[in-house]
C-alpha cells in the first residue's frame, strides 16, 4: 500500500468508492463534484494505492474554520485560510478496519503541516465522531451545517500542532 498524488485515471474507480461508502446514506456527491473539491487543492487530495488499483482516498481542501463545502454544490472558490477541511476519505471495504482510514489522516495531516496549515476541519458523518476524535479532532456542535451531510453531521476541527502521532489513534472506517 502507498499513498499517492490523484491522477486522472483514478477518477472512475474514486467515484464508485464514494457511491460504496455513501449511496445507503444518501450521501453520494458524484464523480463531478468530487473533483471540483480536488481542483481546489491538489496537493492535499491523494490515493490510497494498492497494487496499482485506488482502494481508498482523501479530498482535502482550504476552507475557513466553521465553514464547509456544500455537499449539493461543486466547488468554485479557492479559499485563502489557514484551515485545511478534509471533505472526504473513504477506505474500500474489504480494506476497512486496518488502519488505513488513520493512516491517510496522518498522511494529510503531515502534507497539511508542510504546506503551512495551522488547522484542520471536516464534518463527520454517519456516526464516525468517535473515529475522528481518537484522531484528535474536537466537536463544535453549533457551527453550522448543511443539511446535504446528514441529520447527524458535527462540525470538528484539531490544531494540526497537537494532533496525535499515528500509533495513539485507533482505527474505525
Amino acid at each position: 500500500m502507498r499513498i499517492r498524488g490523484i491522477t486522472e485515471a483514478d477518477w472512475p474507480r474514486l467515484a464508485a468508492l464514494e457511491s460504496e461508502a455513501y449511496t445507503d446514506l444518501s450521501l453520494a456527491e458524484g464523480e463531478e463534484l468530487l473533483r471540483s473539491r480536488a481542483r481546489a487543492s491538489a496537493g492535499t487530495c491523494f490515493v490510497l494505492d494498492h497494487d496499482g488499483r485506488p482502494e481508498g482516498y482523501v479530498l482535502a481542501l482550504p476552507y475557513p474554520p466553521f465553514r464547509c463545502p456544500d455537499p449539493a454544490r461543486p466547488e468554485r472558490t479557492v479559499h485563502r485560510t489557514t484551515n485545511l477541511h478534509l471533505h472526504d476519505l473513504v477506505v474500500s471495504a474489504p480494506l476497512r478496519r486496518r488502519g488505513l482510514g488513520t493512516r491517510l489522516a496522518h498522511h494529510l495531516a503531515g502534507a497539511a503541516r508542510a504546506q503551512g496549515f495551522a488547522t484542520m476541519s471536516l464534518v463527520a458523518v454517519a456516526g464516525k465522531e468517535a473515529f475522528w476524535r481518537a484522531n484528535g479532532y474536537r466537536a463544535h456542535r453549533t457551527a453550522p451545517v448543511p443539511p446535504g451531510y446528514g441529520a447527524d453531521a458535527v462540525y470538528m476541527s484539531a490544531a494540526l500542532a497537537t494532533a496525535p502521532r499515528p500509533h495513539q489513534a485507533r482505527e474505525a472506517v
